[in-house]
């Protein structure tokens, strides 16, 4: 395992005196775990409690549907595309800098958020805040790798994916809460300034508590791979995020093909620089391992599932059944209950390998169900009450599958590529999201039509549309959870790798 931070000073020298003492092992890292979460926390929480803002920053800013599509959407895009960039820097620079930087940037950004005089000014913070994000994400995922021995890590990603879970819903529940209190007169700009204490608190104890790591064998920064892969990204993220508000017009079908070849022409450059003998920002080799591979089409699965469920559910709790922004995010304490006990019960399972991530997408898929029959069932009679129920067991099995699956794709990476995987599955998590996001906003939008609001037969119609790629998704996840290696089976890589 690779454990590059070290204390200040050369050890002392034993007394002369008596036997030397035996070293005392080191205590778990929780301290330093904690302060890594909050950082994951207000990245998190940010994405969601926008989503609630976003009509009153529409009418504070006079700003136009296209406007509140890119404040939106801006953070996304800057987030996932930098996110491989980000662990890598935090491989070659320091992890804790890093997530500093990150945090800084954050925060600042926040701020300008908070300030943004018209729409262009908050968009442009927009992106500055996913870059921010990207930097500080990916660490969290290597430091975890770096700082804790295997058999103290599935306890911890099942900490940390509660973490995120809350965070989801916490974004929906506060922004409710903040844009109700309407402080200071303010509107929607507490939503921004929630994040500055908390960033800076962050700043003060990751200094103090967060031990430094980084690879130490990293070369020269692969520049040209980053410049290639960011293009390539960006063609491949903005169709999917910003396409169906444009109305798809023609740019949007031919920046994914682009997109595709500048993949390859990614490629091509990785592979010339390994052969030369430097630090290529992916090492193709990573993807062709089996774990490697299946986990992450597995990640794209599942978070395709997350972000499309959660969009069709708030849209048709608010705009179909009529709850305001605060009870649409209360409704949501039972999937966050049932996320975090499912994590917690996960992190303490890890024995139970491949059969955990198993079950887990057994009842998502259950829990996908019971909520399409449900509102199959119900036509105009639906209401929020008769989603309670599925809500819960959607919840539980999300815990119970996120929290191993994270551990399942970096437990069997080697130390040397642990960052490089970090990125590769922070970004594997944001273009399913969005990814699902666009697919399901066809979907629902489509099958809806002109229903108005507060018709919950027609808002129910598109529900039912779109639960039904929702429990496809889940069904994909369970059948191809098998072709993971067994818990403990290394990956074999192709020779020459």
């Amino acid at each position: 395992m690779n454990r590059t931070w070290q204390p200040a000073g050369p050890p002392r020298s034993a007394p002369a005196t008596g036997a030397a003492r035996r070293p005392r092992s080191p205590a778990p890292p929780r301290r330093a775990l904690a302060v890594l979460h909050v950082g994951v926390f207000m990245a998190v929480l940010d994405t969601f409690i926008v989503v609630v803002a976003a009509p009153a920053v529409q009418d504070g800013l006079g700003a136009s549907d296209s406007d509140v599509q890119l404040v939106l959407a801006g953070y996304q895009l800057t987030y996932a595309v930098a996110l491989i960039t980000g662990a890598r820097l935090g491989d070659r620079f320091g992890r804790r800098r890093c997530f500093i930087i990150g945090v800084s940037v954050f925060t600042l950004a926040s701020a300008a958020c908070a300030v943004a005089p018209g729409p262009g000014a908050l968009i442009a913070a927009r992106l500055v805040q996913g870059l921010g994000a990207a930097v500080m994400f990916p660490q969290v995922f290597a430091t975890i790798q770096t700082l804790l021995p295997p058999e103290q890590r599935p306890r911890a990603f099942g900490m940390l994916g509660a973490v995120i879970g809350a965070a989801g819903v916490c974004g929906q529940i506060l922004g409710g809460l903040l844009l109700s209190a309407d402080l200071f007169g303010a509107s929607w700009r507490p939503v921004f300034w929630v994040n500055v204490p908390i960033g800076l608190i962050t700043l003060a104890l990751t200094a103090v508590l967060v031990p430094e790591s980084r690879h130490p064998d990293d070369h020269r920064l692969d520049l040209a791979g980053m410049a290639v892969l960011t293009l390539a990204l960006t063609l491949l993220i903005v169709p999917v995020i910003a396409g169906r508000e444009a109305g798809w017009p023609v740019w949007s079908r031919i920046s994914p093909a682009a997109g595709a070849l500048a993949l390859i022409a990614f490629a091509a450059v990785e592979r010339r620089l390994e052969a030369r003998g430097g630090s290529p920002l992916l090492r193709l080799g990573l993807l062709r391992t089996r774990a490697f591979a299946v986990g992450m089409l597995l990640i794209l699965l599942t978070y395709c599932g997350i972000n499309s469920f959660f969009l069709v559910l708030s849209v048709t709790l608010q705009d179909g059944l009529g709850l305001d922004p605060l009870s649409a995010g209360l409704f949501y304490l039972p999937f966050a209950a049932a996320f975090l006990a499912g994590s917690l019960a996960a992190g303490r399972s890890a024995r139970y390998g491949l059969r955990l991530l198993q079950a887990g997408a057994l009842i998502l898929a259950l829990g996908h169900g019971a909520a399409l029959a449900v509102v199959a069932c119900s036509g105009d009679s639906l209401t929020p009450w008769f989603l309670a129920g599925p809500l819960l067991v959607v919840g539980a099995g999300n815990g119970v599958l996120v929290t191993p699956l994270l551990n399942a794709v970096l437990s069997r990476v080697r130390p040397a590529e642990t960052g490089m995987a970090s990125g590769v599955l922070s970004t594997g998590q944001q273009i399913g999201g969005s990814g699902g996001v666009a697919v399901v906003g066809v979907i629902f939008y489509g099958t809806l039509g002109r229903g108005g609001h507060r018709d919950a037969s027609a808002y129910g119609h598109a529900l039912t549309a779109s639960l039904v790629l929702c429990l496809a998704l889940a069904v994909a996840v369970s059948a191809l959870v098998p072709l993971l290696p067994p818990t403990g089976q290394e990956p074999r890589r192709p020779p020459g790798l």
